[in-house]
């Protein structure tokens, strides 16, 4: 029923497989590829025509991650995957970015390609094989794809590179690189580093280039076997005689434009040669409308034949700038008053106003993966208003692009940041674009690098990035740092390098053409050196270390270790008590499951009240020791006060004044502040505790004043004599309090012999008769055996 078609090769030290014929069959072109048992699905399908009016090629790329690939159910209200994450956003445009340029001029046919993981192990990311099974489902799919290319992840540890590192091999590593590549050259690399050198990051991205012509064999085998005919292409009509048109009527004014400086000026005089060409063309917007788009296409043909030929033949580019010079810079900090942290950097007409905003445990960010539940506690996020390029266009939701970007500038800064348990906040780093032309990604960057260290964030250096442009006619080329829009646009490489001092911490490229060679990579990433070495300059004029002290607004974090036995003893029955501390206190507490914890507040006052009432609650009373407490219940032997948070304890009556006291309510009242004194904790836990020998203004001890104790009239009791033998209770019990000992008891009788209230000593029981009375102790008798010291009634 399927003819099948399957090719497997050992990579990695793992097997992949690249299998087509048996999904997905009505698609131009579907391959099935397989890691380990992570498995992904790419469909293409290309439409038959072109839309009327079409000037562009409309390529799309969606990336999903199926929740059921790893065993799991959305979490949330929604039980389905909805809208693409940020992480399928980035992916999507991973893939698109090597497959556009390799399409040919003019081909403006719409092209669909949807790659979802549909099974995932863990251990093999399903971003890179949906890359692999984009290329190989593009290769078969028989439209004009100039390819395919291979890819591979490189990681770095202890000097040797790795291929697809697993993510603690990342984690633990330096370097997390991802590059995808035809046969000769590299098309795009995009990577995260801890500060590494020029030459190792070259190094990782030729090892990546080398692994990734396994990949391209592989679909060539399989194309071999499956590949559809490939498409026919229109002849393209000879557009010489229309350039050279073009050129005459309006060439010298694009040229003058190109003169400009000032962008504003420029743009307005280069739209005015546009509107002069496409008057001049008019007449065949009539008799051959493809003929009138395909003239006004090469408009920008002509002016990027302008700007590239100044820039080769005379190293002049279009702001008058050579090819290394970077656009003078202005930095400032703590340019919003309430922010934690802010910073205006402008390079040239490239403008971001960043904000660090710092929070607690609770303004983490929750991410629902394939990997189960994350929490991310660093976020950048980018915006690029409409107004930035004087503009008027839509405003709100992020687009692709402004989630690129900003997370292009994450991975500049994370590799600098301080470890959760050195600096326990939540970080979130803003850039609003208020102006661009050219590279507000590496603006984003330095205005965040300054942000940071201006909200306090102790990273470990500060970070520039710069962004390099190339121009390749041939084999003559040059490489331009810090590019304007304009070269952005009309050039063949964008070039993204950011780092410290001490070395790169973020590198992407994406490439126009059909690649670049290792002479080209290693002259951009030296001269990319050297700009990043200046931009730095010029940040540090603004600030060139991190603050010593956190803003004022910004919140405070203390952070403590608990017995982990403890935690239920700070977060109670259902929570009761860590919510009670929160609320009186007004600080935010988090506790996980080790016992740290961390209390957080603007206030310094409301963390010392709840680090106090926790650590009251966790530790032990010491005997001895004077404390702050509240008086919480009145009884009519004493008072219980409530100190170290959670403790209550007994001040009886007798503890309150050296002098006596008759009714508790008149020497205290419920909710009064008191210092007492620790005297005594019972096997159970029973606390007795003491104000009189307290202070009660300054907490210093004071000595017992009250007198001893006088000794009972008539003598200590003598020693209790021997029981007689048993009997009913009709003996009697002689007892007396002059001084002597108790009588043996005598047997039973039938009632109690002897007065009860006479002082002599205790009588004999008489046999078979009932209890005597009992004729010592005291008017109420003996306190209970079981009874505290400190609760019984001693009658003077």
């Amino acid at each position: 029923m399927f003819d099948t078609k399957k090719v497997e090769i050992q990579w990695g030290g793992k097997t992949l497989t690249l299998e087509t014929g048996r999904v997905a069959r009505q698609a131009d072109g579907a391959v099935l590829a397989t890691l380990g048992e992570t498995v992904v699905l790419c469909a293409v399908t290309a439409a038959k025509t072109v839309k009327e009016g079409q000037d562009f090629f409309p390529l799309t790329v969606h990336y999903q991650e199926k929740f059921s690939a790893a065993g799991r159910i959305p979490g949330g209200f929604f039980k389905r995957e909805r809208g693409a994450t940020e992480r399928e956003t980035l992916v999507s445009r991973l893939i698109d970015r090597p497959l556009r340029p390799l399409f040919p001029e003019g081909f403006y046919n719409e092209i669909n390609c949807i790659a979802q993981v549909m099974s995932y192990d863990g251990e093999n990311e399903p971003d890179l094989l949906a890359m692999i099974a984009a290329s190989a489902a593009m290769t078969l799919s028989g439209v004009p794809f100039m390819g395919p290319i291979g890819a591979a992840r490189v990681g770095y540890q202890d000097g040797e590179y790795i291929l697809n590192p697993s993510d603690s091999q990342v984690a633990a590593g330096e370097l997390d690189l991802m590059v995808a590549a035809t046969h000769d050259a590299v098309m795009m690399v995009e990577s995260e580093a801890k500060e590494l050198s020029e030459d190792v990051m070259l190094g990782a991205v030729m090892f990546a280039h080398k692994a990734s012509q396994d990949i391209i064999n592989a679909i060539i085998e399989l194309a071999e076997q499956a590949a559809k005919e490939p498409w026919e292409l229109k002849v393209q009509a000879d557009k010489a005689e229309v350039k050279a048109k073009l050129k005459k009527l309006i060439g010298k004014d694009m040229e003058a434009a190109y003169k400009l400086t000032d962008k504003q000026q420029r743009q307005t005089a280069i739209n005015e040669a546009r509107a002069k060409a496409r008057d001049g063309m008019a007449d065949l917007k009539d008799g051959d409308p493809q003929g009138y788009l395909a003239a006004l296409k090469l408009v920008k043909k002509l002016e990027a034949e302008i700007v590239r030929t100044a820039i080769l033949k005379t190293g002049r580019r279009i702001d008058g700038r050579d090819t290394k010079t970077v656009r003078p810079i202005a930095a400032e900090v703590h340019f919003l008053p309430r922010a934690h942290g802010s910073a205006l950097f402008t390079r040239g007409e490239t403008q971001t106003i960043a904000t660090t905003t710092l929070g607690t445990r609770d303004a983490e960010q929750m991410i629902d993966g394939l990997n189960g539940l994350s929490y991310q506690h660093f976020m950048l996020h980018y915006n690029f208003p409409p107004y930035s390029v004087g503009e008027v266009g839509r405003f709100g939701a992020p687009s692709r692009r402004d989630v690129g970007h900003g997370k292009l500038a994450w991975r500049a800064l994370h590799a600098v940041l301080p470890t959760k348990e050195e600096f326990p906040y939540t970080i979130r780093v803003t850039s609003d674009i208020t102006e661009s032309n050219g590279s507000s990604s590496m603006a984003t960057v330095c205005g965040g690098s300054l942000a940071l260290m201006d909200a306090g964030v102790p990273i470990k250096r500060p970070v520039s990035g710069i962004a390099m442009g190339l121009i390749l006619e041939g084999k003559d080329f040059a490489v331009l740092s810090d590019i304007l829009g304009d070269e952005d646009h009309l050039g063949d490489m964008d070039f993204k390098v950011a780092g410290t001092s001490e070395g790169i911490t973020s590198l992407q490229m994406d490439i126009k053409i059909a690649g670049i060679t290792e002479e080209i990579m290693k002259v951009a990433l030296a001269q990319a050196h050297e700009g990043r070495a200046h931009i730095l300059g010029e940040m540090a004029k603004a600030l060139d270390s991190t603050r010593s002290e956190l803003s004022a607004h910004a919140p405070r974090i203390e952070t403590f270790t608990i017995d982990k036995s403890k935690i239920r003893e700070v977060i109670g029955t259902g929570g009761k008590v860590i919510r009670e501390i929160v609320a009186q206190t007004g600080a935010k507490v988090d506790i996980d499951d080790e016992g740290v914890i961390k209390v957080s507040s603007s206030d310094p006052a409301q963390i010392d009240a709840a680090v106090k009432w926790i650590k009251g609650l966790v530790e032990e009373a010491e005997v001895g020791k004077v404390y702050d407490g509240k008086v919480v219940n009145l009884v009519d032997f004493g008072a219980f006060v409530n100190f170290m948070g959670g403790k209550d304890g007994l001040v009886h009556v007798s503890e309150i004044k050296n002098e006596r006291v008759e009714k508790v309510s008149d020497a205290l009242s419920e909710g009064q502040a008191v210092k007492v004194k620790v005297l005594e904790i019972d096997p159970r836990g029973k606390v007795r505790l003491s104000m009189r020998v307290v202070d009660q203004e300054t907490g210093a001890e004071l000595e017992d004043t009250r007198p001893a104790r006088e000794p009972r009239e008539g003598g200590d009791r003598g020693p209790r004599g021997p029981r007689s033998g048993g009997g009913d209770r009709d003996g009697g019990r002689d007892g007396g309090r002059d001084g002597g000992g108790r009588g043996p008891r005598g047997g039973g009788g039938e009632g109690r012999g002897g007065p009860r209230r006479d002082r002599g000593d205790r009588g004999p029981r008489a046999e078979g008769g009932d209890r005597a009375p009992r004729g010592g102790g005291n008017e109420d008798g003996p306190a209970p055996e079981f009874a505290p010291a400190f609760l019984t009634n001693d009658r003077d």
